[in-house]
């Protein structure tokens, strides 16, 4: 059965850090939403004129439309007399089409920029923190699942060498790639331990026991 994925760290201190940073990326996603929502309401107020020439150019239209139809039943100059007033009324209406278009352009606006104010800091700090993450995540996940396994620790202890500073590998062992090389179990250990803290882990007991009053850590 596989190793559950190893989230955090074993290490209070390199866990806190990881809960604290976790948690200030979720509070920042949160203000950021806040804000966006505030710039996408204050940008929606820019269309209130619009709703107003929309609402008053199309109680005008119904307006003049009605007069029309109101003169045309007048004898003999009945139809020349509502000629103006569908001019109005159409004139009217277009003010009123122009007028939702405005609206229109400014829900559109609105909801774009509510959306950058959002996601643009939102995406800068995952770009940064997120891969951080989840290099932590793989690497943890694959050492528990070695430890889990009852995996020789010669491999953290290698590992270690390729990736840990050279004056920490001088301070385990004038010679740590010769002692590796020897099997020598002392400095194996050490080694291991190194490699497994870097990444948050805690090593076996017994091997904890063995070294960690020696292990002098980055």
């Amino acid at each position: 059965m596989r190793a559950p994925v190893k989230l955090y760290a074993d290490t209070s201190v390199r866990r806190t850090k990881q809960v604290l940073g976790d948690l200030a990326v979720v509070l920042w996603g949160w203000l950021c939403i806040q804000f966006a929502h505030k710039v996408h309401e204050a940008t929606l107020e820019l269309a209130t004129p619009g709703r107003t020439i929309d609402s008053s150019a199309s109680d005008l239209a119904g307006r003049l439309r009605d007069a029309g139809r109101t003169v045309a039943g007048v004898p003999l100059v009945g139809d020349s007399a509502r000629a103006p007033f569908d001019g109005a009324g159409k004139a009217a209406t277009r003010l009123s089409e122009a007028g939702q278009q405005q609206v229109a352009a400014v829900e559109s606006l609105a909801h774009w920029l509510g959306l950058a104010v959002a996601l643009i800091p939102i995406l800068a700090l995952a770009w940064f923190y997120v891969p951080q993450r989840l290099a932590f995540v793989r690497r943890a996940t694959a050492g528990q699942r070695f430890l889990d396994a009852g995996a020789d620790l010669d491999l953290f202890a290698l590992r270690a060498m390729a990736h840990q500073p050279l004056h920490v590998l001088a301070r385990i062992d004038p010679d740590p790639a010769g002692a590796w090389r020897r099997g020598e179990p002392r400095v194996i250990d050490r080694l291991a331990l190194l490699e497994l803290r870097s990444i948050g882990q805690r090593p076996p007991p017994a091997t904890s026991s063995r070294s960690s009053d020696d292990l002098v850590g980055p």
